[in-house]
């Protein structure tokens, strides 16, 4: 039932951290595309005070992250529900920050746009969007192990690739977000935070 991601494991601490600065102090974080489990886990455990909500479309993930929770979870980590982001309603009707981690290029192109929609419905004013992943920035090479991987999605799935980040942005202001903060990981990722506008 349960399931382990070697990705999952490795980049859980750096994006701890990250999240620690930008990550309200209270409230309910929706964990978008929650996958294994295993980072929905390690947060809930190193945020005690935030109410963290896993998500995702598929039932044998959500069969895991619940497995996890219910062997290992703290009291924070709420049982995993449905969501799918192309989907017209969500099954949560507010959160105080929303978390996506390698979503947006495992995913039809449409993803980002419905992403912004959906999480423009659920944030308040100030909280924040937050996506980690490869993308394509212009102006900047793409370095080989990410340009393998755009290689390999696309081969999986045509509609799959890294973005380009400069289009992922002009789509954010219209949806009613700013462009608030990048910040370079390791193994050519990058941590992105959007702000909600008010209004």
């Amino acid at each position: 039932m349960k399931r382990s991601s070697p990705a999952a494991l490795r980049n859980r601490e750096p994006i701890r951290a990250v999240l620690e600065e930008w990550l309200p102090r209270s409230g309910l974080v929706l964990e978008i595309a929650a996958g294994t489990g295993e980072h929905a886990l390690h947060f809930a455990a190193a945020f005690p005070a935030l109410s963290w909500q896993p998500s995702d479309p598929d039932p044998e993930a959500r069969a895991s992250i619940d497995a996890w929770r219910e062997e290992e979870g703290s009291s924070n980590l709420l049982p995993a529900v449905d969501l799918d982001v192309l989907a017209a309603a969500w099954p949560l009707e507010r959160a105080d920050a929303i978390l996506a981690v390698n979503l947006v290029h495992i995913s039809p192109p449409e993803t980002g746009g419905a992403l912004l929609a959906g999480a423009a419905r659920l944030l308040p004013a100030g909280a924040p969007l937050v996506l980690y992943g490869p993308w394509r920035v212009r102006g900047e090479p793409l370095a080989p192990s990410n340009l393998a991987f755009d290689a390999a999605l696309k081969e999986r799935d045509p509609d799959y690739g890294l973005r380009d980040l400069s289009d992922f942005a002009d789509k954010v202001r219209g949806a009613g977000f700013a462009f608030a903060e990048r910040r370079a990981m390791p193994a050519n990722n990058l941590m992105l935070r959007f702000v909600r506008l008010a209004g």
